[in-house]
């Protein structure tokens, strides 16, 4: 069998294969932008706690995962003799075979969408929470962008699936590249020569595509883009020259500022607090000590609504801010959790923002000012906790002594009248953790009210006022530093027969 090279060369720049290579860039292009959007969408509905949205999307999944492509593509473009009010959109093979690419592959997407979903940490969601921004916000600004950066090499392999998907639209007479290729051998017999240059064709779009869709996983990788110098206007600095107010540890202190009444929190059939009472004056520095698994986490977490209370309530300046049923309190902290700052263990920085962005989400989220205002705040935060050099790297650039107080500086940025923090140093390199307690004793001296849960004792002992040691999910003692340190229980002794206290 003879193949005619000059015919089969011919075809490369042939006018009707042209076109037909624009309709597979538009319908692939068109189908991936409209299922990356709509998979995001069932993702998150598949993710749902409500078991109607996660049923019903779990099942959209499972149905048109399973239904050929080329079946949904017959039925759709036949749909006008079932509903003719359809036929002035489907009647047309361009958009029905859309309508049937969107309606298959957002099945798929979906369920990449959902490992990216899944591959962002959960501190980033509490992160969110704890700053006081809602559930579409954080979706938006925080979990999107990293899950969609997480799928993207998954996305980019679903796009090259689609393109190659484009060929079965000939059913309907589209005219793609495979049809316009069968209209030619089937006038010449020229079979071989003609399917050259339909895989040609195919292999061109995937190819430009692949390198496009390279570039932007590059763009997007934070790994590979260095810090900015930081350049401050003259506004700025003038900002950041103006000494800050401190109020001072003598303070007056008989002004309640969160008080704790009866919680009880349990996970399953374990109860890890017991009726905790605890009252927290304005100004007041509060050290949470005692063994593992005594309660001190999941008693910092229930005082800004990370946790739900099962029984008790928290007061916030003298009002119910959160409580369990039937205690007049709200289960969720709403708008005035802004009051509350909390400081997470392992940080929870936001990878993909900034320092200075990091700092600025939320009171931008809250709309607390301009935009220059928000970043000479901001700025003036980072400059109170020693980072203003570093305003312009991410995260992953941070040593975890650096990125704690910037964590620190995130949760000032709002001005709460109330800082928690979940074991500060616990996730720091020894050599990094005097860093951060400068930080939080220097807050301590400007007269912040604090609770700090932590197994620092020597610190804890040096800038508290009161501390609480924990034990089973109970309160054991609630005293001045000297008193717990001159305590008689043997278990106190015990502890502290097992730490350093300097």
């Amino acid at each position: 069998m003879h193949f005619d090279w000059n015919y089969a060369a011919s075809l490369l720049w042939d006018t009707d294969f042209w076109k037909a290579c624009l309709v597979v860039v538009k319908l692939s292009t068109a189908t991936w932008v409209v299922g990356v959007a709509a998979g995001f969408v069932l993702a998150l509905a598949k993710q749902a706690k409500n078991p109607v949205l996660n049923r019903l999307a779990g099942l959209y999944i499972w149905f048109f995962r399973s239904l050929p492509l080329l079946v949904l593509l017959v039925f759709v473009y036949n749909l006008p003799q079932v509903f003719p009010a359809s036929g002035a959109l489907l009647s047309d093979p361009f958009y029905a075979g859309l309508t049937a690419l969107v309606v298959s592959e957002t099945a798929f997407i979906a369920e990449i969408h959902r490992g990216g979903i899944l591959g962002v940490p959960r501190g980033q969601v509490e992160a969110g929470r704890a700053l006081g921004i809602r559930y579409a916000g954080i979706q938006r600004m925080i979990v999107v962008p990293q899950a969609l950066r997480i799928a993207l090499p998954a996305l980019s392999n679903e796009f090259i699936t689609i393109a190659k998907l484009t060929s079965l639209v000939s059913v309907i007479s589209l005219a793609e590249i495979l049809l316009v290729g069968q209209r030619l051998y089937t006038q010449n017999f020229m079979v071989f020569e003609t399917m050259l240059a339909v895989a040609f064709y195919y292999v061109l779009i995937v190819t430009v595509f692949d390198k496009l869709l390279g570039w932007l996983e590059r763009h997007m990788n934070i790994l590979r883009r260095a810090p900015r110098p930081l350049a401050l206007d003259e506004a700025a600095r003038r900002r950041l020259a103006q000494p800050s107010a401190q109020g001072g540890r003598g303070a007056a202190q008989a002004r309640a500022a969160l008080q704790v009444q009866g919680a009880r929190k349990r996970y399953g059939e374990h109860e890890v607090l017991k009726g905790i009472d605890l009252n927290v004056r304005a100004g007041e520095v509060i050290s949470i000590i005692g063994p593992s698994g005594s309660g001190k986490t999941s008693l910092i977490r229930t005082l800004n609504g990370l946790e739900t209370l099962d029984g008790g309530r928290v007061l916030l300046h003298g009002q119910p801010f959160l409580g369990a049923a039937g205690t007049g309190a709200p289960a969720a902290p709403g708008a005035r959790i802004l009051d509350i700052g909390m400081v997470f263990q392992s940080f929870n920085l936001f990878p993909h923002m900034t320092v200075l962005e990091n700092v600025m989400l939320a009171p931008k989220y809250h709309r607390r000012g301009d935009a220059r205002a928000l970043r000479d705040e901001a700025l003036s935060m980072l400059d109170k906790v020693g980072m203003l050099d570093h305003a312009h790297k991410y995260p992953h650039q941070l040593s975890g002594g650096q990125q704690q107080r910037v964590a620190i500086a995130r949760a000032l940025a709002m001005q709460p009248s109330i800082m928690l923090f979940d074991e500060p140093t616990s996730a720091l390199d020894p050599e990094l953790v005097a860093e951060v307690l400068k930080v939080v004793e220097r807050l301590a001296c400007e007269g912040m009210t604090m609770l700090i849960v932590t197994h620092e004792m020597g610190f804890a002992f040096k800038v508290s006022d009161r501390i609480v040691f924990m034990e089973g999910g109970r309160v054991l003692l609630d005293a001045p530093p000297a008193e717990v340190r001159a305590s008689a229980d043997p278990r106190i002794r015990d502890f502290f027969s097992h730490v350093h206290v300097s």
